[in-house]
C-alpha cells in the first residue's frame, strides 16, 4: 500500500482521500483549516502549503502528492502561485510525484469545443493566465506532473458558478439569473469523478509532464435548470439573463471576465481519459442528486 498526500481539504480533495483510504493507502489530507475526515488511514494535518518544508516534512514517505488547494477566486493571481510553488518544492524534496487539480481556463475563449488535453493553451483572462502559470511550474520542474482539468463543478459541496447563481433560486422556487446563452452547450464534471481521475491518473504509466481531462456530461444551463427542476419537483423556473452591471451590482464582478465560458458551447474530450484511466462520466442525473441538499 502507498502513501499520498493530499493539499486542499475542499469536496474534490476529501474524496480523494476517501477513495485512497479504501483501498486500504495511508492518506494526509492537509490545508490550512483541514477538519477531520471520517475515513480510516486517513490523518488530517492543518498547515500552509506555501510553507514549503513544512509540507515536505508532512509528505515524507509520500508516493505522491495531489494539489488540491483553492485560492479565493478575487485572489488567484497572488495567492495561487505560493501554494503552487510550496507544494512542488515539497514534492522534489521527498522524490514525491505531482498530481494537479487544474480546470480549462487556460485554454482561452478562442478556444474551439470540444477542448483537448493536447490543445496549447491560450488564456484570454487574469484567472486562465493564473491557471496555466501554475501548470507551467509544475512541469518545468524535475517532479514529474500530471494535471487533471475539470470544467463546471456538480457535486455536493461545490462551489461554482451554477450553485451560487442558480441553485439558491431553485431551492427557493423563484426564477433563475445565469450569465451567458442558456442554450449553448457546456460541460459539468462531478467532483466525485474528479476525485476518481485524480487516483487513477496517479496510477499512469505512461509519460507524465501531460494533461488529463475529468470525463463529464454535456447540457445547457436550460437543460440542467429543467433537470434540477424535476428532481425537486417543482415547475421549470423563468430563466433570466444576468449582464456585467448586473454581476457587478450583486458582487459578482470576478464573473465577467470569465461569462465567455457561458456564451458559446464548451464541451471537453475526455477520450484519453477514458482509454488510458479507465474513468468514465456519472450520469447528470446522479450529480444532480448528489448537488441537491
Amino acid at each position: 500500500m502507498g502513501t499520498y498526500v493530499i493539499v486542499g481539504a475542499g469536496p474534490v480533495g476529501r474524496e480523494t482521500a476517501r477513495l485512497l483510504a479504501e483501498e486500504g493507502h495511508n492518506v494526509v489530507l492537509t490545508s490550512r483549516n483541514a477538519g477531520s475526515l471520517d475515513a480510516a488511514n486517513v490523518r488530517t494535518i492543518s498547515s500552509d502549503a506555501t510553507d514549503a518544508a513544512r509540507l515536505a516534512g508532512i509528505s515524507k514517505g509520500a508516493d505522491a502528492i495531489f494539489m488540491c488547494a483553492m485560492a479565493a477566486y478575487h485572489r488567484w493571481p497572488t495567492d495561487f502561485f505560493p501554494i503552487m510553488d510550496g507544494t512542488v518544492k515539497a514534492a522534489g524534496q521527498v522524490g514525491a510525484r505531482l498530481i494537479v487539480l487544474g480546470n480549462v481556463y487556460g485554454y482561452g475563449e478562442r478556444a474551439a469545443s470540444p477542448l483537448t488535453p493536447d490543445l496549447e493553451p491560450d488564456p484570454t483572462t487574469r484567472k486562465g493566465t493564473a491557471r496555466h502559470i501554475m501548470w507551467q511550474r509544475a512541469v518545468r520542474s524535475n517532479v514529474p506532473s500530471l494535471e487533471v482539468r475539470a470544467s463546471d463543478y456538480l457535486g455536493e459541496g461545490a462551489v461554482t458558478y451554477f450553485s451560487l447563481l442558480a441553485l439558491p433560486s431553485l431551492l427557493r422556487n423563484e426564477p433563475v439569473s445565469f450569465l451567458g446563452n442558456p442554450d449553448a452547450m457546456h460541460a459539468w464534471s462531478f467532483t466525485k469523478d474528479t476525485a476518481r481521475t485524480l487516483v487513477a491518473a496517479s496510477r499512469f504509466t505512461g509519460e507524465w509532464g501531460r494533461a488529463f481531462h475529468v470525463p463529464s456530461q454535456p447540457a445547457s444551463v436550460r437543460d440542467l435548470v429543467k433537470k434540477f427542476a424535476a428532481a425537486l419537483k417543482i415547475e421549470v423556473p423563468n430563466l433570466l439573463p444576468l449582464t456585467p452591471v448586473e454581476l457587478e451590482r450583486i458582487g459578482f464582478h470576478e464573473a465577467i471576465e470569465m461569462s465567455y465560458l457561458f456564451e458559446k458551447p464548451l464541451l471537453v474530450d475526455a477520450g484519453d481519459t477514458e482509454k488510458l484511466l479507465g474513468v468514465t462520466a456519472s450520469s447528470l442525473d446522479t450529480m444532480i442528486r448528489d448537488t441537491l441538499p
